[in-house]
């Protein structure tokens, strides 16, 4: 995939918007003519039911490419949404952090598997497990950049210094340009005092890495994996539509900035 730009969707917090940001940011990068592959690379498979992959669909997967060496275009779907396609998970990747203990090359199995390929899509986007194992690193030394969703809760910052460390170590042991592309404020309550005051002390922190756009709490986020769809899809014109859309365009514009630089 020699001019796909790789994204790491990662935060090793569970429920802090990792699947849901996925799968609309490739949806709304999908809307405005980029192709882009998702790959599932969480164990629970809730991208691949969000983007209406049935249980039925997944007899190949992104496991299957990692250890029976199977070609990684063989295990793309096409969606329901022109340009998006998906690499499944599945209950097998469950198993896959043991397997991988004493694996040959065990931290470049996806990258080698991205090289390998002979299909070319101008981004695909790895949604992360909620764990800094070996899948998470598997997905951080096949990236180009991370982007980092984090909830706006008490407890925001903690462990997030962890991901950083770990980032800038696989940056300096195997992926010497990996970077954080941005982080994402998700969950956001305008109506909570805390919600503003995270926002500010991850701002604080992280700089000009924040995205302006904020993701807000918003029962059609919630609703939308129950019908198998993104929410642009479910409900364009609700706010957390609008706010993914927002945030694309963002992504977008970091990305242009970059291949200018």
């Amino acid at each position: 995939m020699s001019r796909s730009r790789v994204l790491a969707i990662a935060n090793q917090k569970g429920g802090v918007g990792k699947t849901t940001t996925t799968i609309n940011l490739a949806t709304a990068l999908a809307a405005v003519g980029k192709t882009v592959l998702v790959i599932d690379f969480d164990p629970q498979g809730n991208a691949s039911t969000g983007l209406g992959i049935s249980s039925a669909k997944r007899d190949i997967g992104i496991y299957d490419v990692l250890f029976d060496d199977l070609e990684l275009d063989r295990a793309v779907i096409p969606t329901a949404i022109p340009n998006l396609a998906v690499i499944t998970s599945s209950v097998e990747l469950s198993g896959a952090e043991v397997e991988l203990v004493g694996a040959e090359n065990r931290e470049f199995r996806l990258r080698k598997a991205l090289d390998a390929s002979r299909m070319n899509f101008d981004y695909v986007l790895i949604d992360c497990p909620p764990a800094l194992g070996l899948l998470t690193l598997n997905a951080l030394v096949a990236a180009d950049a991370v982007l980092v969703p984090l909830q706006c809760e008490f407890y925001a910052l903690e462990g997030l210094s962890h991901l950083v460390r770990t980032i800038e170590r696989v940056k300096r042991t195997f992926n010497p340009t990996l970077d954080i592309q941005g982080v994402v404020l998700t969950m956001f309550d305008k109506r909570n005092n805390l919600s503003d005051s995270v926002a500010a002390d991850v701002r604080g922190f992280f700089g000009d890495k924040v995205y302006d756009t904020v993701i807000p709490r918003n029962v059609k986020i919630s609703e939308a994996p129950s019908h198998g769809k993104p929410v642009i899809i479910y409900d364009m014109r609700c706010p957390g539509s609008q706010a993914y859309i927002l945030l694309a365009g963002e992504v977008l514009k970091r990305e242009n900035k970059r291949m200018v630089a």
